[in-house]
């Protein structure tokens, strides 16, 4: 089954772009308009990001946000047989000196990332644009062809995968190695006790909180890395340190600080987010108090 899959998908990823985003515009309309998959995730999450926004304007980032989702589709679907010219072409790191700062001082490295596209070409990208050891940390797949197939796709240039459920194991092997470790840190948590609550666009939010506490234990510094678009299939890399040495912080002030740029890059580009996940899917409670870290006293509903 892998490798009639793979073996397919292959094929398909020679197309032309300007054939692939074709397909992708038929695709993003069947998805918001006929389908319309998810679409009432999708607009009640821009009702509670943006309240400020009319219905109209709300529309409209909708149907943006299903292009740019079929286009994150097709372009890593492309990424099968794109050779590195078509990756220096299609991603630029805007300061990849703030990445030889700290691997000059000897340190490893903790990227935290969102659901910002296109981080699959990002992480395909990456392994060349760096002297770090490039890990990522990915949710494992319970089809295992369709695993296999990412692991070797995301792997291809020299990423290190290692699943998020088994990462305090994985990792043990590379802890004598200088690494840069890349964390999608806007997952939505297993629980709401099992993590940091803070507002979110004005919402009470769980975050979770492996990312931090790795970085504290370790001392290790964290980068932020805002992907933004250029231009259909042109992606930028902005990075911006969120704390040199995150020991030194009190216990929640690294998630308040990626919190404020994740939101931050959301509102310059709204329709680049994954909106159609849950990530408002567990509601405040008051007993969950314990585990509120903003600095805001009175907690909004």
């Amino acid at each position: 089954m892998y490798y009639l899959i793979y073996g397919f998908l292959y094929l398909f990823s020679l197309l032309p772009m300007w054939f692939l985003y074709g397909l992708s515009d038929g695709v993003a309309f069947l998805f918001y308009a006929v389908i319309r998959y998810r679409r009432s995730v999708v607009l009640s999450n821009l009702r509670i990001a943006f309240p400020e926004k009319t219905e109209t304007e709300r529309l409209r980032i909708a149907r943006r946000f299903y292009r740019n989702f079929t286009d994150n589709f097709i372009e890593t679907i492309k990424l099968l047989s794109a050779s590195e010219a078509f990756l220096q072409k299609r991603l630029v790191l805007d300061n990849p000196e703030l990445l030889d700062h700290y691997y000059d001082q000897g340190r490893k490295l903790q990227v935290h990332l969102g659901h910002l596209f296109n981080w699959e070409v990002g992480n395909v990208a990456m392994a060349s644009r760096t002297r770090y050891t490039w890990i990522v940390a990915y949710m494992p797949v319970e089809n295992k062809a369709v695993e296999r197939l990412f692991l070797r796709l995301r792997g291809r240039t020299g990423a290190v995968l290692l699943p998020a459920t088994r990462m305090q194991r994985e990792i043990l092997p590379y802890r004598h190695v200088q690494y840069m470790l890349a964390l999608v840190a806007d997952q939505s948590p297993g629980g709401p006790e099992n993590s940091y609550w803070l507002n979110f666009f004005g919402r009470p939010t769980p975050f979770v909180r492996g990312p931090e506490r790795g970085a504290r234990i370790g001392d290790i510094p964290v980068v932020f890395v805002r992907f933004y678009k250029v231009k259909r299939g042109h992606y930028h890399v902005q990075l911006t340190t969120i704390a040199d040495h995150p020991r030194q912080l009190p216990e929640g002030e690294l998630t308040r600080r990626y919190r404020a740029l994740l939101e931050d890059a959301i509102r310059q580009q709204p329709d680049g987010w994954l909106w159609s996940h849950k990530r408002w899917k567990f509601s405040w409670r008051e007993d969950l108090s314990p585990f509120w870290i903003d600095e805001e006293k009175n907690i909004a509903h």
